[in-house]
């Protein structure tokens, strides 16, 4: 059997892409909701009738930041894989679901469109059903990273819906006493 790399070169191109996929994917997830304002501190966000199932804020930060280094390894573990056939349809997936993941914050906390949202978290929800099934096809771990993810944006699908319920008139709040806050 005849190798075009070795173990020792395959383990170097999965630590590039690692080096490179999980802090951009952290720092892509991080940009989404600062610049959509997204948590507690937004005043539109504060108003809203919050579901009983609805976490301790600071669970959030938690969460997404082990769940994007979690993307951007599984994503490397993909990237790294050059001989499989699969390979460029799962980057194409991974890309997809990721861009639909960088829209949800804007959508429901910048432009107040909780509804808008709930379609975005449903495409969501399939496109990375298609990025696990093609993940295992490349490298099973990077498959099964994906795993936790989708289970926190099934949750936060049932979370949508129920800010839905709870607020069908939300993108309607005052937004003329809220105070903005500027931090230098």
């Amino acid at each position: 059997m005849n190798r075009l790399a070795s173990p020792a070169q395959l383990r170097a191109s999965l630590m590039r892409w690692s080096l490179f996929l999980v802090p951009a994917v952290l720092l892509l997830g991080f940009m989404s909701g600062q610049l959509a304002g997204s948590g507690d501190g937004n005043p539109w966000f504060t108003q809203l009738t919050k579901p009983g199932i609805y976490p301790p804020p600071a669970a959030f930060g938690i969460v997404w930041s082990i769940l994007y280094a979690l993307m951007g390894l599984a994503a490397a573990g993909v990237c790294s894989a050059f001989g499989s056939r699969f390979r460029n349809g799962a980057i194409i997936a991974f890309v997809v679901q990721l861009c639909l993941n960088l829209l949800w914050s804007p959508m429901f906390f910048l432009w107040h469109n909780i509804a808008g949202a709930l379609v975005v978290i449903v495409l969501l929800d399939v496109a990375v059903v298609v990025t696990i099934y093609l993940f295992l096809k490349v490298r099973r771990w990077a498959g099964l990273l994906l795993l936790p993810y989708l289970a926190w944006i099934l949750f936060a699908t049932v979370l949508n819906l129920q800010f839905l319920q709870l607020n069908p008139n939300a993108g309607e709040l005052d937004q003329g006493s809220a105070v903005q806050r500027i931090e230098m």
